[in-house]
């Protein structure tokens, strides 16, 4: 037993397995956190303003929550390659490149999801909060507060697909082994060997990740409830 727990932790070295762990955690976090910042405020402003075009600036979001991971890894290889525009910096096969790629992807969905719930909810609690006498500072925290559980799930939705994508990740980062080798290009690397076992255990790994994520939003979502009841 001792001997096949030694062969398995060997072969998931092998493959890098667990410095891929860290670089899933890491593009997942960063470009998470910036995709919020970007899709919340895209989301906010979209439902708040109109300007000429505006549908067809939508229509764009829309296309883009839908668009094929693997044509926005194209499109980022092609910025950063050595002959790209954004050559100079070389982004090419590093975590970087593969957050660019990442935030290309998620930013669109929370953009999205923000709007749709905003345009719904948003305009009755300007209305409220102006007929309080509230400033414009005032009734942006109020329609953030109110509305910051669609944000969550927005949030936990966008990371969900950073950490599960493949195409981009593949294109931009290369799959290098203890460089940028993600969950999901492990687990693919696997499979083309013929390795299922030490493959469904990443994935189970990845759906762990996912299920604590959840769990710890809740809970926090919780405290602050009974704070707010306090």
């Amino acid at each position: 037993m001792v001997e096949m727990v030694s062969e398995f932790i060997s072969l998931l070295k092998s493959v890098g397995a667990f410095h891929a762990i860290y670089v899933t955690l890491l593009m997942g976090f960063v470009a998470t956190g910036i995709s919020t910042c970007l899709g919340i405020t895209f989301g906010l402003l979209l439902e708040k303003y109109h300007f000429p075009f505006k549908n067809a600036v939508l229509r764009v979001n829309k296309t883009l929550m839908g668009v094929p991971p693997v044509v926005i890894g194209l499109v980022v290889y092609m910025l950063v390659m050595r002959r790209g525009p954004l050559g100079v910096f070389e982004l090419l096969f590093t975590i970087p490149g593969m957050i660019i790629a990442q935030v290309l992807i998620i930013t669109p969905i929370i953009t999205g999801m923000v709007h749709t719930v905003a345009q719904k909810q948003a305009p009755q609690m300007r209305a409220f909060a102006k007929s309080m006498g509230a400033n414009e500072k005032q009734t942006f925290w109020l329609v953030i507060r109110e509305l910051r559980s669609e944000m969550y799930f927005a949030v936990i939705t966008g990371f969900g697909r950073s950490i599960s994508e493949v195409g981009s990740v593949m294109l931009v980062g290369g799959n290098i082994k203890a460089s940028t080798r993600t969950m999901t290009t492990a687990i693919s690397l696997l499979k083309s060997q013929g390795i299922f076992t030490e493959g469904i255990f990443l994935g189970v790994v990845l759906l762990l990740m996912s299920f604590l994520l959840q769990m710890l939003v809740e809970y926090f979502r919780k405290e602050e409830n009974l704070n707010e009841n306090f």
